[in-house]
């Protein structure tokens, strides 16, 4: 690390020189995204090895090769410049249309490949703007919906996350939220399954079934469902995500609940039909959540009203009559 005395006479620039030639792992090729000549970035890489007492990079007849120290260094320097960025970006005030700025939203997968279509369309009028998606999972065997995702809420509050979609309506009063759209399940089959001509409870219940489970626990909402009707099914096979389980469905007699958005939109590029479930499977709301500090900052604030705006320009599905709620638990984790 750093000393103080070594800090006082440090070039942040030197850390952005490492961070490219890193990224490159070439000095031509990391003068030309620095705007500088090789002799200078050179220079730099040099006055970088006697401050840190390392290498750093070795050369070699393709370009350069991080040492172990340099490797070491990798994930510290990116999140000091990340930090540093931020800090000054938030200095400015916010333009979108000019703004080179990288937010983080999480969301469970079965929401994310959902939502993710229509942001994107919405950012093209901010072509500087990226995004890092990060996948929200429930804490395994929390049976309490407010506690379920208690580190989603842990990262949001961190800032190691900007925005959140949670399919809880048990959010702590003190992050601010907006509810992006509500959510059932279908039943989804190949489309010359057995089952689509005729799904009745008898026949639902006799088939092979499907579970998305990032766990591998085979039991899920809808068993509970069931019991409540004395009534059990066999699960053969659990996946660890949603997408996973189009191209099985697509090739096998299985049938699996899947939210009724994400069939809507990927299903049938698999070959895969949604059919009305033979009972009700709830529905739930999802959630976008954001803390109350980062919504004072402009730029999220701004991120949070497109992702809004988004899902709501995005045609919805049709519209079903009400149906009773999940119990507790996450349906986006096991179905």
């Amino acid at each position: 690390m750093l000393n103080e005395i070594d800090l006082g006479r440090t070039d942040l620039n030197l850390l952005v020189l490492f961070d490219v030639v890193l990224r490159e792992r070439h000095v031509g090729r990391a003068a030309e995204r620095l705007h500088l000549s090789p002799s200078a970035v050179s220079h730099g890489l040099g006055r970088l090895r006697r401050l840190l007492n390392d290498p750093l990079f070795l050369k070699t007849p393709k370009g350069v090769v991080p040492t172990a120290r340099a490797m070491q260094l990798a994930d510290p320097v990116s999140e000091i410049l990340a930090r540093v960025s931020s800090v000054v970006a938030s200095a400015a005030p916010f333009d979108a249309a000019r703004s080179i700025r990288r937010f983080t939203i999480g969301a469970p997968d079965g929401v994310s490949t959902v939502i993710l279509p229509p942001l994107l369309h919405e950012l093209k009028r901010a072509p500087g703007i990226d995004i890092s998606v990060r996948q929200l999972l429930p804490l395994p065997s929390e049976t309490s919906p407010d506690r379920a995702w208690r580190t989603a809420f842990c990262d949001l509050e961190s800032r190691a996350m900007d925005i959140a979609i949670i399919p809880s309506d048990h959010i702590p009063t003190r992050f601010h939220r907006h509810v992006l759209f509500e959510e059932d399940f279908v039943i989804a089959a190949r489309a010359r399954h057995p089952l689509a001509r005729r799904l009745t409870l008898d026949r639902y219940c006799d088939a092979q079934h499907l579970v998305v489970s990032h766990t591998g626990d085979a039991y899920g909402f809808v068993d509970r469902i069931l019991e409540e009707r004395n009534r059990r099914r066999r699960v053969a096979l659990t996946v660890p995500n949603f997408m996973f389980a189009l191209p099985i469905l697509a090739e096998t007699d299985l049938i699996a609940a899947l939210p009724r958005r994400f069939a809507a939109m990927h299903a049938a590029r698999f070959g895969v039909v949604a059919l009305e479930a033979p009972l009700p499977l709830g529905k739930f709301q999802l959630h976008g959540v954001a803390s109350g500090a980062a919504m004072m900052d402009a730029g999220v604030a701004w991120l949070f009203e497109v992702l809004r705006a988004a899902v709501d320009r995005r045609s919805s599905p049709r519209k079903r009559g009400s149906m009773p709620r999940a119990k507790a638990g996450s349906p986006l984790s096991r179905g």
